[in-house]
């Protein structure tokens, strides 16, 4: 049976029989992530050409997250031992 854990990066609901279901967070269905992706290059672009940089730890935060949670970025294959259930854990 699926457990809740305690990362709390992924939401784990009740089930009406007492199961925990799992739910994917998918960030890139998000209004911030839609708009990270959308303008950061453009304004790493926009530093660039003015002559300014961002401090190295800025741009790899920004990096790391559009690359947060997404399946195509490596994820764990996780399975139910009571119904055989499979899920797919994107790595945070």
């Amino acid at each position: 049976m699926l457990s809740p854990g305690t990362g709390g990066a992924a939401p784990v609901y009740g089930h009406a029989l007492g199961h925990a279901t799992y739910e994917r967070h998918r960030p890139e269905q998000t209004l911030l992530y839609q708009l990270i992706e959308r303008y950061w290059p453009e304004f790493q672009s926009y530093i660039i050409d003015t002559g300014r940089c961002l401090p190295r730890h800025v741009a790899r935060e920004f990096n790391e997250y559009l690359e947060c949670g997404r399946l195509e970025n490596g994820f764990l294959r996780v399975r139910c031992e009571d119904c055989h259930r499979e899920h797919l854990v994107a790595f945070s």
